[in-house]
């Protein structure tokens, strides 16, 4: 297991160690487990963890092609995963749209103020004045009965068929630059308009995820494949490094999100 974590940073091995156990039950019950919704970053670490043998493999589904947050469904090789066999489900959130507005953030936060852990429901979609929240089978029942509020808008759930979430491809381009150092303040400053000491207030402000887990060091160190969210700003991923000058500094190119 060690090849595994040095890949890795010291604050994933808990989650490490998780997905290992996953792939060892599967291995010795030969039958499928079902996680919660995973993020991009503990998909990837999965997938790692899984590896490319043939007596176990790793599915996952989170409602829609393009979904941030998927279900991973670890499965004895013989086993052919379905869209169903992930228990999940979409919902239109309907409000009174004329009179009062609600928001992602709001909506979040109305979940988690019910006491659900963030690994129970999926992406929340958006367009326009419409929602949509994707969410584990599990939850179907309690939230029709507790989910009524998105804070003092009245909201009810619609199920909805996959077919019709609300979503559009995300587009992204690229943008090199050369920076000093790998630290985060000092990355987040090279996008356009964005001072050195704009990027630190951001970061010890809570307002700057790396990987979908809140950072607040400015001399954190970025690695090839890191995402940074950026609140107001966007999302950035670090798609490559690309050596260094004579001076020392490093090239790298960023994926910037329209």
């Amino acid at each position: 297991m060690s090849d595994i974590y040095q890949h890795f940073r010291s604050e994933e091995r808990d989650f490490i160690d998780k997905t290992v156990k996953w792939k060892q039950q599967v291995a010795d019950m030969y039958a499928p487990k079902l996680t919660g919704f995973l993020d991009p970053r503990q998909r990837q670490i999965l997938r790692s963890v899984v590896g490319s043998g043939e007596e176990v493999l790793v599915s996952f589904f989170g409602g829609y092609p393009n979904a941030e947050r998927k279900r991973a469904l670890i499965h004895p090789s013989y086993f052919e995963p379905k869209e169903t066999d992930f228990d999940v489900s979409l919902f239109d959130i309907e409000y009174p749209h004329k009179f009062a507005s609600i928001s992602h953030p709001h909506i979040l936060g109305s979940m988690m103020g019910l006491g659900l852990k963030r690994e129970k429901f999926g992406d929340i979609l958006n367009e326009q004045e419409r929602f949509q929240m994707i969410v584990a089978k599990e939850l179907v029942d309690y939230l029709h009965s507790h989910f009524d509020h998105v804070g003092k808008v009245p909201v009810s759930l619609k199920e909805k068929p996959f077919s019709e979430a609300l979503y559009t491809a995300e587009e992204w381009r690229e943008q090199a630059v050369t920076v000093s150092s790998l630290r985060l303040d000092v990355i987040i400053s090279a996008l356009p308009s964005m001072s050195r000491q704009k990027a630190q207030q951001l970061i010890k402000g809570g307002a700057v995820k790396v990987n979908w887990r809140a950072v607040d060091q400015p001399s954190f160190e970025c690695a090839t494949g890191d995402m940074l969210s950026i609140r107001g700003t966007g999302r950035v991923k670090i798609l490559s490094l690309d050596g260094q000058t004579k001076k020392e500094k490093w090239r790298m190119t960023l994926g910037i999100l329209k």
